[in-house]
């Protein structure tokens, strides 16, 4: 059995949670995720590289609204997640090999783009370089409940990107009763 980017054939298939781990002949591990599952995308993405892109966001003031526009514009299969104001992106369910990510409300006044979240080994690293190099932090450290911690950033120039780090104890504080 062949893939598309692999030069040997598969020698086996584990499942990891909503990952499969594929091994080559070769020996090399390639990872091949669910396509709604960015909390496993996230987890084998500590296990393989640093500074990888994990997935994608978009803000809206109307994400229903707005997750019917990609439906309609693009073909992506987007589904509310149960519980949570959160719509999962599957941008290539057939193929496997799109980036997926999320639609939710805005968290942030700007930017009107999407955002592209980066793996990285230390948030709180990450962050302190940020400072250091010039760049702001514009959203700052918040928990993913049992996912991730992530901050939303920008360079000197003002680009904006999210550094995400994954981590399955997350929880935000608990705020005090008034």
């Amino acid at each position: 059995m062949k893939r598309a980017g692999l030069d040997s054939p598969l020698r086996f298939t584990t499942k990891l949670g909503g990952a499969h781990r594929e091994t080559p002949k070769d020996g090399t591990i390639k990872h091949r995720f669910a396509p709604d599952d960015i909390a496993a995308q996230s987890l084998l993405a500590s296990q393989t590289m640093a500074n990888a892109v994990t997935h994608f966001e978009i803000f809206a003031a109307q994400p229903a609204r707005l997750a019917e526009f990609y439906r309609q514009l693009l073909g992506w299969q987007i589904d509310k997640a149960p519980g949570i104001d959160y719509w999962r992106i599957k941008t290539d369910s057939a193929a496997g090999q799109g980036i997926n990510g999320g639609l939710t409300f805005r968290p942030i006044p700007e930017p009107h783009s999407w955002v592209h979240y980066l793996h990285v080994e230390s948030l709180d690293h990450v962050i302190e370089q940020v400072l250091n190099l010039g760049g702001a932090v514009l959203r700052p450290k918040t928990a993913v409940p049992k996912t991730a911690w992530y901050a939303v950033v920008s360079d000197p120039e003002g680009n904006i990107f999210a550094v995400w780090q994954p981590d399955p104890t997350a929880m935000p504080p608990i705020e005090p009763e008034d």
